[in-house]
């Protein structure tokens, strides 16, 4: 293939993002089957397919790195426009982010509002574990994301913007129905814990590390709320880790027990976001790193890769 025919690059990205043959037509204004004859083409080209047609919808290693290309080409035309006044101010500028549930319910909205009240921007959330969020910046899905994990993909800069710390905690009524005093393997077995979804592993294996119990030996409920974590919690239906300035009112307030007060967990968080970013993406990098500095603990310092 001599040269990129970014218009198919765009059907993908679009089919990928609107998760359907059909939403990506109304979303570019062609025929379904049009949006199918541009795929069709671009695997052609490569002799090699770019999506598995499974539900969801995914990319091969191939399309992984097409929409990388894709969107890193797009940031940076659209940070051109923004540099030469051409773009139309009523016309957002698009940003996708993989975060976690508990940043996206306590502290990121807060960080990032200056910046949403001055800048036409329009967000695209993906929502998953931090372990999981990293790669979905190297499929090409996001432009940002937010990770426990230090090392970054290819052309990615990484921030440590701080640690957060966890608590393990239960309301008072779920401590005497299933702990009664001290925390032990034994009553452990039968108290119902939470992870967030199958790629979450944080409860699992600070159970592990505390009490050398393995997923399989308690019952753990399922809930990809960070809401309902909180909620369920409250209500007397399980314990779980919660993140500190999530869970401190109700520990101020007596409505939750902290249940190992000398065994939190403290888990970095770093910023991953596209090495070349200008404009509006490099203002919300700007803003999520100053966040960081001035609410969470830990000193922050930047690697590149």
């Amino acid at each position: 293939m001599k040269e990129l025919d970014y218009k198919l690059l765009k059907a993908l990205s679009t089919v990928v993002s609107e998760q359907s043959f059909e939403g990506a037509a109304k979303k570019l204004y062609i025929s379904q089957s049009a949006v199918s004859q541009r795929i069709k083409l671009l695997e052609e080209s490569f002799a090699s397919p770019v999506l598995i047609r499974t539900t969801p919808l995914v990319t091969t290693e191939l399309g992984s790195r097409l929409l990388n290309h894709y969107h890193q080409i797009s940031q940076l035309e659209t940070s051109f426009l923004e540099d030469i006044a051409l773009q139309d101010k009523n016309t957002p500028t698009k940003i996708a982010i993989a975060l976690n549930a508990d940043s996206l319910a306590t502290w990121f909205i807060p960080a990032i509002s200056p910046l949403l009240k001055q800048h036409n921007i329009e967000l695209d959330f993906y929502v998953t574990n931090e372990a999981h969020t990293q790669s979905l910046l190297k499929k090409g899905e996001v432009y940002s994301a937010l990770s426990c994990q230090p090392l970054g993909v290819t052309n990615s800069k990484i921030t440590h913007i701080g640690d957060i710390t966890y608590k393990l905690c239960a309301s008072p009524a779920f401590y005497k129905q299933y702990f009664g005093g001290k925390l032990t393997t034994k009553k452990l077995r039968l108290a119902p814990g939470i992870n967030y979804d199958q790629y979450d592993k944080m409860h699992e294996n600070y159970i592990q590390t505390h009490f050398n119990l393995s997923q399989s030996e308690y019952p753990c409920h399922r809930v990809r709320s960070s809401e309902a974590f909180l909620n369920m919690t409250l209500n007397g239906l399980a314990y779980s880790l919660l993140p500190h300035n999530q869970a401190e009112q109700y520990l101020s307030n007596g409505e939750l027990i902290d249940l190992l007060p000398n065994k939190h967990l403290i888990m970095p968080l770093y910023w991953h976001s596209w090495i070349l970013e200008k404009g509006v993406q490099k203002l919300l990098t700007d803003h999520v790193v100053a966040w960081g500095e001035e609410h969470f603990n830990g000193n922050t310092e930047k690697h590149r890769k």
